[in-house]
Parts: C-alpha cells; structure tokens; sequence
C-alpha cells in the first residue's frame, strides 16, 4: 500500500517561527518552500564576512512514505538548499561570494537507537531522529554549515594572493614572524 496517497499533504510555512516546531510524528506528508536570510540563521551569519542584501538560501522540503520489504513504511525528508553568501577568500583575504546548492535525503526515525543502527555505508541518506516539535530551521542551517567550504576562495585567476601571507612585493619572506606559541607557555611560566 502506497502511504502517499492515503495521506493528507500539508503545506509548510516558509515563517521562520513556524519552521521550528513541526510535527514530523503526524500521520502526514509535508511539502514546502521558502527563503532565509542570512540574518535569519544566526550561525551561518557568524561565518560570513559580510552581511549582504540579497544573500541567503532558498530552500524546498518535501516528506513522503516509502514501503519498505517486510516493515512499515519509511517515511522520508527531502531539502534542497540554493543560495549565496560572503566568506574571506583564503587566497586575498578580501570579501568573496560564495554559491551553495545542496540535495539532501535524510530517513526520519523514532529514536536515537535507530538511528545509531542505521548503516553508515549509505551514503545516499542519513537518518534524523524527529518529533512532535521538530525544528526545520536547524535543520536547514546545519547544512548550509556543513555544506560551506573549509577553504572558500575565488575562482582561479579572479584575485591575487594576499602580500602578508606569502611576503612583501619583492618576494621576499615576511620578518615579523609569529612568535613560537610555546616560548609563550614558557614566558607565562616564569612570570
């Protein structure tokens, strides 16, 4: 029996407050789409350099059931995210816009044991633990976080690399180099 077409379809609201208390326990499909700014994820805006009009992420939610061989139904969440924002390129060190799109399946579960349970070797979803007030909105800025790259840059050829990382302008090494950080302990420990 196919779950999706038995149950009601509710639509969610792209409100942030809404989004943090979703019943995922419901006997219910969810679907839904919206914007965030930056300002409106407050840990991904402590990772931007700069807050700029326009910059955040368009996001699309959508829930269903699939039968799963010889148990109920699995009920899965679908996110894609698409948006922008500024990072320090690690090259200049100046302002760089930085494009993110990410596609995500997560398999929700009951607990934490299931999850725990679940194999790690699937790499094409992960399991969520849900609840009757799950927060969606943690959940969309958890994977902006995760999707942010450890190293943003320019592309190639966009920017110059920055003097004080490679030496002056006649390539010559910087003199004030940082000073060892356990002759510091060890000056600490004297005084």
């Amino acid at each position: 029996m196919n779950r999706n077409q038995v149950l009601p379809q509710v639509q969610l609201s792209a409100e942030p407050n809404t989004l943090k208390r979703v019943d995922f326990c419901a006997p219910q499909s969810y679907k839904g789409a919206g914007f965030l700014s930056i300002s409106e994820l407050p840990r991904v805006a402590e990772e931007a350099s700069t807050l700029v009009l326009g910059d955040g992420f368009h996001w699309d939610l959508e829930t269903h059931f699939e039968d799963s061989p010889g148990s109920e139904p699995s009920q899965v969440m679908e996110l894609g995210l698409k948006g922008r924002l500024h990072l320090v390129c690690q090259r200049c060190l100046q302002d760089c816009a930085v494009d993110l799109a990410e596609k995500r399946r997560f398999l929700l579960v009951a607990t934490e044991a299931e999850a725990d349970d679940y194999p790690l070797e699937d790499e094409e979803q992960e399991p969520l633990v849900i609840s009757q007030q799950f927060n969606v909105l943690e959940t969309i800025e958890d994977e902006v976080l995760l999707s942010i790259p450890l190293i943003p840059k320019h592309p190639e050829g966009f920017c110059e690399p920055h003097v004080s990382v490679f030496g002056d302008e006649d390539g010559d090494e910087v003199a004030d180099k940082p000073e060892n950080p356990f002759n510091i302990l060890k000056n600490m420990k004297k005084n």
